[in-house]
């Protein structure tokens, strides 16, 4: 669903109106009245107090439906690619367990920091980072965004990062931090065209992003899996840039930005005659459309975070990536979405 909101046009206004409006706004002025426009004015996203009942919120409508299995109590606290994520992974535990999770463990999430861009037009948006109960020690960054003001929170983004690679963040004399226009082209990469160069790098290489788990190591296992002993494995990415989808980019204390990206992916498995597909899980099961017979799509939704360093960055960002002019995706969560078998 796109949040894209543009004015409405006035193709018609009579002479009355347009004097009645003009009165109006002599009148506002007069009195000492402001309106102000949050679609114009450069404001912070949200109080710290809110972002704090907005991640409370997340918190215990996740929990209500992980326990039971029910996409339908935390549908209104997700977005983008985190809700096609999680509704996935509920539908697949509802279907395999009808009375519930019965591994059910609570999220919890402690010390959590609180990162409010100031910004014009909407959606506004803000970062938190806090530690969990789960995922080890990892630091989970969380996007919480909004298209109005009378539409909640939610979270749109979902990442765990290595403790001490979440960067520092520019932050003004307030504490208010800074939202980079996505089309900048002071960064390395564009944030507009990350998940673009991020699915291109996926299948032809190429030296714009840094060596790690969710590139080079990534891109050494799919070739690996591609043709294994009976079995070949084809791969297509796509980005994902509008609407709850679009990238979202915070500036670092050291000129660079810190963006959040979604992208699309396919994987098809087809087996060689006299072979067959190796048995899926159950969740996976519960996704699939169709009888597997001697080939399954799967298809799946992903979220990364990378920082993008400053264009002609000699040398590592302050987050000690030591990667120098090159993207590093510090971390992706993926999930399968659905499959299909033939």
């Amino acid at each position: 669903m796109s949040r894209e909101r543009g004015p409405r046009r006035l193709r018609r206004l009579d002479r009355s109106a347009l004097i009645a409006a003009s009165l109006t706004a002599l009148s506002l002025t007069a009195s000492g009245c402001v309106v102000v426009h949050g679609e114009r004015e450069v404001l912070p996203a949200t109080t710290k107090a809110e972002a704090a009942k907005a991640l409370q919120q997340f918190t215990s409508a996740y929990n209500a439906a992980d326990k039971a299995y029910d996409s339908s109590l935390d549908a209104d606290h997700v977005t983008g690619a985190l809700s096609a994520i999680d509704a996935a992974r509920l539908k697949a535990g509802a279907a395999n367990h009808p009375d519930g999770n019965p591994a059910h463990s609570p999220l919890t999430l402690s010390d959590a920091k609180y990162t409010i861009p100031k910004k014009a037009g909407w959606p506004r948006w803000f970062v938190v980072d806090a530690a969990g109960n789960k995922g080890g020690s990892a630091r989970w960054l969380l996007v919480f965004t909004r298209g109005g003001l009378d539409e909640p929170w939610q979270a749109a983004y979902l990442t765990l990062v290595a403790p001490g690679k979440v960067p520092e963040f520019k932050k003004d004399a307030d504490g208010w931090a800074e939202a980079v226009d996505t089309n900048s082209a002071g960064l390395a990469v564009s944030p507009a065209d990350l998940g673009k160069d991020y699915t291109t790098y996926l299948k032809s290489g190429g030296s714009a992003f840094a060596a790690g788990a969710h590139t080079s190591q990534w891109r050494a296992q799919r070739e690996k899996n591609a043709k294994r002993p009976g079995l070949a494995s084809q791969y297509i990415d796509e980005p994902l840039t509008s609407g709850d989808y679009a990238p979202l980019a915070l500036r670092t204390a050291d000129g660079g930005a810190l963006v959040f990206f979604s992208t699309h992916h396919y994987e098809k498995q087809t087996a060689y005659p006299g072979a067959s597909i190796p048995p899926p899980t159950d969740d996976v099961l519960a996704l699939t459309k169709g009888e597997i017979k001697q080939s399954l799509t799967m298809e799946f939704i992903s979220n990364e975070v990378a920082l993008d360093p400053a264009k002609g960055t000699e040398t590592g960002s302050g987050s000690g990536s030591g990667s120098g002019d090159k993207v590093t995706v510090l971390g992706r969560i993926q999930g399968l979405t659905s499959a299909q078998g033939s």
